[in-house]
């Protein structure tokens, strides 16, 4: 496990550099299945102007295309697929990877100020109905060097950045944490941030997808 942690790690590294390279927050993650990389994102959201395309989204729509394309059951793939992130998933990502049923994350730092995997909220292990699975998280892996990566990254700002509110992991101003823990539920949590990533995947697929059928993403 720790050698090939290790060897898909410094893949989802290469993609946090990438998005740096572009001038997005520098997260990168792979999603592994069989030993086999289905999906491979960076964060594309000042590119796309979609607050909803973090990384670990961008590759799960790339899981559900591949899972189309080989006519794949994709309750079945998630359920044997391993993400690979450099950073701790925000609550909207850990929400939808509970949602799609995933095992196992296995991420490098802590996102301290929206983590979903126990530095905000723990919707990783949290005990809720009709919201999927909880999955393990193993943490730390290269996590100074993705740490690295960030602060290369807020050193010289954000200079496409519209949507701070999500973006921003450091900012010692920002007070989502202390209004989470204080003023919402962990399910209220998840229907709200992963409202505007349904909206996005009916735009483009259509309101019939592999997670339409949750509670939390059904539209009024």
């Amino acid at each position: 496990m720790e050698a090939a942690a290790e060897r898909w790690m410094d893949r989802a590294l290469r993609m946090a550099k990438e998005a740096l390279e572009n001038g997005e927050v520098p997260v990168g993650c792979l999603m592994v299945y069989n030993n086999e990389i289905l999906g491979k994102g960076r964060n594309e959201v000042n590119e796309t102007k979609n607050a909803t395309r973090h990384a670990e989204m961008v590759a799960i729509d790339q899981v559900l295309d591949w899972c189309h394309q080989h006519d794949k059951d994709p309750a079945e793939v998630f359920a044997h697929t391993v993400l690979y992130v450099t950073v701790e998933p925000c609550i909207m990502c850990a929400a939808a990877l509970r949602l799609m049923k995933i095992p196992l994350v296995v991420y490098g730092c802590q996102n301290e100020r929206f983590g979903g995997c126990g530095s905000v909220l723990n919707i990783s292990s949290a005990n809720l109905t009709d919201t999927g699975e909880p999955f393990q998280c193993i943490a730390g892996y290269r996590a100074e060097e993705a740490v690295d990566i960030l602060k290369t990254f807020y050193r010289q700002e954000n200079p496409n950045g519209k949507f701070p509110f999500f973006c921003n992991y450091f900012n010692p101003n920002n007070k989502l944490k202390e209004f989470w823990n204080r003023r919402c539920h962990l399910s209220l949590s998840m229907s709200f941030f992963l409202h505007p990533y349904w909206q996005h995947r009916n735009q483009k697929y259509g309101k019939r997808n592999a997670i339409s059928d949750s509670p939390l993403l059904m539209e009024n």
